[in-house]
């Protein structure tokens, strides 16, 4: 922060070029671009403090809260939505959790903000106990905040340093938001990943969704597949036409989103499984084998054991989305029968050092 932002941009263009040099990238189209600031969708903070004056932000060196509720990253929505829950907090007397001591209840706040401006709001607690005073009060928090669709909230017994626990407890009618994106409705359930920047995960998809339409592709499948976001941009609304897709994860959560984003958009040549995605692909019976793979996995890649079976695979065309070009690197030197012949860099994370990068892989013809 504090470096102009071209300058972060081309940073980030000479970085990623730099790790896929030894590919020999076909074609690198112009990064896509942020808004500098007010550009997250989903605000993670952590709660500190007491319980009649919290802290909504982050802790120091010694585990007390720092506020940031005017944190610029934050959409607009957000930091006006932190006041009203602050609030709440003290109004529902429920403690912050104090990492010294291991007291209190509330460990952290999720809110996550649709295209449209309605809200998830989400409380991380160290138990069930301030459930009922939650309850009790929350038509004060919807009556501050109208534009809240879904609260919940999550429970983490464990004293670590995690985000969330398994356990949700949904308090609103509605069970999820709705994210709307280019012509496609995904609905994201309080569990689910979803990309953080909505108008560069809007143009990632779009990008995605041409670059893949020129291929004309009769099979797809879409690892590591979340909320649906590739799957639902490549799948056609024409039952006789358009690719089959499969969309593979882990996440029962995420999955569950998905399907219900499938069957609201009336897509019958798209499911969606959970599962692991390197099992499913070394599993699939050989008549199964797509001709095209869409990969968009974790920090970590997608590891030895995939990148060898798609290297040894008759799979065409292979589309790598990335939030580590390092990683991404690494795969790509376990797959060189498939060639990068086009790539781009968007700004998902404007202010970091972080990026997305997006590549279209071909199968070299065999000399």
């Amino acid at each position: 922060m504090g470096e102009p932002y071209p300058a972060q941009v081309d940073a980030k263009q000479a970085k990623a070029e730099q790790l896929l040099a030894p590919f020999g990238v076909g074609t690198w189209h112009p990064p896509v671009v942020s808004g500098e600031r007010d550009y997250r969708n989903k605000a993670k903070m952590v709660v500190g403090g007491t319980v009649d004056s919290p802290t909504i932000g982050i802790l120091d060196a010694d585990g007390h809260g720092v506020d940031l509720q005017a944190c610029g990253i934050c959409s607009p929505g957000h930091r006006a939505a932190f006041g009203p829950i602050s609030r709440f907090i003290t109004l529902a007397r429920i403690t912050p959790y104090d990492v010294p001591s291991r007291t209190g209840e509330l460990k952290h706040l999720i809110v996550t903000e649709s295209p449209d401006g309605e809200l998830m709001v989400r409380f991380v607690l160290r138990s069930t106990e301030p459930v009922a005073r939650i309850r009790k009060h929350l038509p004060s928090l919807l009556a501050d905040l109208p534009n809240t669709r879904v609260v919940s909230v999550n429970v983490l017994p464990e004293h670590k340093a995690v985000l969330e626990g398994e356990h949700e407890i949904v308090l609103t009618e509605a069970q999820t938001l709705s994210m709307r994106l280019n012509d496609v409705t995904m609905h994201l359930r309080p569990q689910s990943f979803f990309q953080t920047n909505t108008a560069i995960a809007a143009a990632l998809y779009a990008e995605a969704r041409d670059w893949i339409t020129d291929l004309a592709p009769a099979s797809a499948w879409d690892l590591y597949s979340g909320v649906g976001g590739f799957a639902l941009h490549l799948a056609s609304d024409d039952p006789d036409s358009g690719p089959a897709v499969t969309g593979i994860e882990t996440s029962v959560e995420a999955v569950a989103s998905a399907e219900l984003s499938r069957t609201d958009a009336a897509l019958h040549r798209v499911r969606f499984a959970a599962g692991d995605a390197t099992r499913f692909a070394l599993d699939a019976p050989e008549a199964d084998v797509p001709d095209l793979v869409v990969v968009n996995p974790p920090r970590r890649g997608i590891g030895a054991e995939l990148s060898g079976w798609l290297e040894t695979s008759e799979i065409c065309h292979v589309l790598y989305s990335s939030c580590n070009a390092t990683s991404l690197a690494k795969d790509l030197a376990a797959m060189p029968s498939l060639r990068p012949v086009r790539a781009r860099v968007f700004d998902m994370f404007p202010q970091t050092p972080h990026f997305e990068v997006m590549v279209l892989l071909e199968r070299v013809a065999a000399a």
